[in-house]
């Protein structure tokens, strides 16, 4: 068993419940949480990040310009990726 599941489905439901389903309100709201640098579309994420894994709301990730190692919290629908953490 996950140990990290139960704080892991917690999170998701926060995360998704918490922000507009609108996606240019979404978008306002994350980047008023984490800075315009800090928040990617799917097509931004795929520029900038090479993913290696999925537990959601999270997922690991190596930067391609500097191939730092960090995670990145990810809402769905629309889907968007924030607040970049090295590990």
């Amino acid at each position: 068993m996950d140990e990290t599941e139960d704080i892991r489905k917690f999170l998701v439901g926060v995360i998704n419940t918490s922000l507009d389903e609108n996606e240019l309100n979404r978008i306002h709201q994350l980047v008023d949480s984490y800075g315009w640098n800090n928040v990617w579309d799917t097509a931004g994420v795929q520029r900038d990040f090479e993913v290696l894994g999925f537990l959601a709301p999270f997922c690991v990730v190596r930067r391609k310009s500097d191939n730092v190692k960090g995670t990145l919290a990810f809402c769905h629908s629309p889907r968007f990726y924030f607040d970049f953490r090295t590990s």
